[in-house]
């Protein structure tokens, strides 16, 4: 089978999201895209995989590089290569 992981556990062990259960309703809210495409916490995310997660004001788009089941907090980084990070812009609309 091909190497797959559930993408809230991928962002649970690549640290990009420290707990599982944050993972999940972050997913629910539909600030994560896997490839394009709003992605579920139950998404199977694999290596060459694009993530983008919505932080607050920021957008972080990263590459699934490597899945693993148990990751030391030093090596949680290699999971993943960051492509890019941006502040997203308030509307107009919503300053006032």
């Amino acid at each position: 089978m091909n190497n797959a992981m559930r993408l809230d556990k991928f962002l649970k062990n690549s640290r990009l999201i420290k707990r599982r259960t944050l993972a999940k309703e972050v997913a629910e809210q539909g600030r994560i895209q896997l490839n394009g495409n709003v992605a579920k916490a139950s998404s199977k995310v694999q290596a060459g995989d694009e993530l983008t997660i919505r932080f607050g004001q920021k957008l972080l788009t990263v590459r699934v590089e490597d899945l693993k089941e148990h990751v030391k907090k030093e090596e949680a980084a290699n999971m993943y290569s960051v492509l890019k990070e941006e502040k997203i812009q308030q509307s107009a609309e919503n300053q006032d």
